[in-house]
């Protein structure tokens, strides 16, 4: 088969990566990919939002599956236009792919259909929000309706960030992403990240994960796109899975059919593990960043035969098989992220850290100039490695970055701390 993957990130060079080894595979491209997806796709530069270029490029290079990484072009539909156009897709439809794009819309869903979920108000008057922020007290989260790159979730401490939150939003700080606000309650637990495929109908399971949101050791500093995640996550236990697939997954599923937009694709669920049991935090329209990349690193079977099943509708009977040795992956940031950084700083030693045993470096967000290869983005590498254990998982991956020479990088020193103490018999 010819497959297009679309995207330039993390998730994309993990996801080719696994694509690359598909018997299937005839040819792969990736639009408009990165340094480290070139070692396993032919990049191309096409613009992803001109969605007829997208199509010409399929027809002219008999491209039979298309599969779309990031949130932006599927809020935008990509997939839409593609089957409009005979060309098969993996991804949600633009009023699927709204489980994404709009917190509010998602939020009314559980309201409507009794899914576990934060309780909420949303608001476009700052008036109102304050009003009712100060009548629920703090700490309370405040989020962007719409797409904001993983930065439009404010977890206030005091009711003045939580005021602050809502001037910034409401007040243009997220363009129209932040026309509206959703204000919910602070719910107290563990966070994991769970992943579904599914056909419109039918639901499989994929496996959990943690990531690590604040940009600084011991969960401090301001939220990212993530700085870390492990795979599995000890806290999503067999009961809470069942749980969530019958609590949550498949009500939402339901719901999406009976509204007329049957979601097809990854469904990402980020989860709030709580005394009562799991509760919905917020919905991803696709692959999680960095989860993906231990995701496909513990994943035994074939990737491709069930994107193709997720998108035929043909789940039902389908099953994957799983690695059990934890995986573990480890972000490298430009210093400065999630805040201003600088690009073009050359990295160093990325092929001496791939020869330690078990560890994959996916890139993220590179350039190739000449033979040098130069960070071009936040988040830049993700350094990704598997053992049986966590903690050996951990050992690996950092004694990986300590192979890679870029002086202009960091990293969390403390990725998986949660599943380590665990192993120890710590809580």
């Amino acid at each position: 088969m010819n497959i297009l993957l679309i995207g330039s990130g993390g998730r994309e060079h993990a996801l080719a990566w696994k694509l690359a080894a598909s018997p299937l595979l005839t040819k792969l491209w990736c639009a408009p990919g990165n340094a480290g997806i070139a070692q396993e796709a032919e990049c191309v530069a096409l613009d992803v939002a001109d969605h007829a270029a997208v199509i010409t490029f399929c027809r002219d290079n008999k491209v039979d599956f298309v599969v779309v990484g990031p949130e932006a072009p599927l809020a935008a539909g990509i997939v839409d236009d593609l089957a409009a156009a005979g060309i098969k897709a993996f991804g949600p439809s633009k009023a699927a792919a709204r489980l994404e794009g709009s917190k509010g819309f998602t939020k009314d869903i559980c309201k409507a259909n009794n899914i576990p979920t934060a309780a909420y108000e949303r608001f476009n008057d700052a008036d109102k929000a304050k009003a009712y922020i100060r009548a629920q007290g703090a700490p309370i989260v405040i989020k962007a309706d719409g797409l904001a790159a993983g930065k439009g979730v404010v977890v206030a401490m005091t009711l003045q960030e939580a005021e602050d939150a809502i001037d910034m939003m409401l007040g243009g700080g997220f363009g129209a992403a932040g026309a509206e606000a959703v204000v919910e309650e602070f719910m107290v637990g563990e966070e994991a990240s769970f992943f579904v495929l599914c056909d419109g109908e039918n639901a499989l399971p994929l496996v959990a994960a943690q990531d690590h949101k604040r940009v600084f050791d011991g969960d401090k500093g301001p939220n990212t796109g993530g700085m870390g995640a492990y795979s599995p996550a000890p806290v999503f236990t067999d009961a809470i899975q069942k749980r969530t697939m019958d609590e949550i997954i498949l009500p939402t599923l339901k719901a999406m059919k009976a509204m007329g937009c049957p979601y097809k694709g990854v469904l990402f669920a980020g989860l709030m593990i709580t005394d009562e049991g799991p509760k919905l935090i917020e919905y991803n329209a696709r692959f999680g960043d960095p989860e993906t990349q231990v995701l496909m690193v513990r994943l035994m079977s074939d990737l491709l035969p069930a994107l193709i099943a997720s998108a035929d509708g043909q789940l039902k009977n389908f099953d994957l098989r799983w690695f059990p040795d934890p995986a573990l992956t480890v972000v490298m940031a430009a210093k400065g992220y999630p805040g201003d950084y600088d690009k073009g700083t050359r990295i160093a030693g990325i092929d001496r850290a791939e020869q330690i045993e078990g560890v994959e470096v996916f890139h993220a967000g590179t350039k190739a100039s000449g033979d040098w290869i130069l960070a071009n983005g936040g988040r830049v590498l993700n350094v990704t490695a598997s053992a049986k254990t966590v903690g050996e998982a951990q050992r690996r991956a950092y004694e990986a970055i300590g192979l890679i020479n870029w002086p202009e990088g960091f990293c969390r020193r403390d990725i998986g701390w949660q599943a380590v103490a665990r192993e120890r018999g710590g809580k």
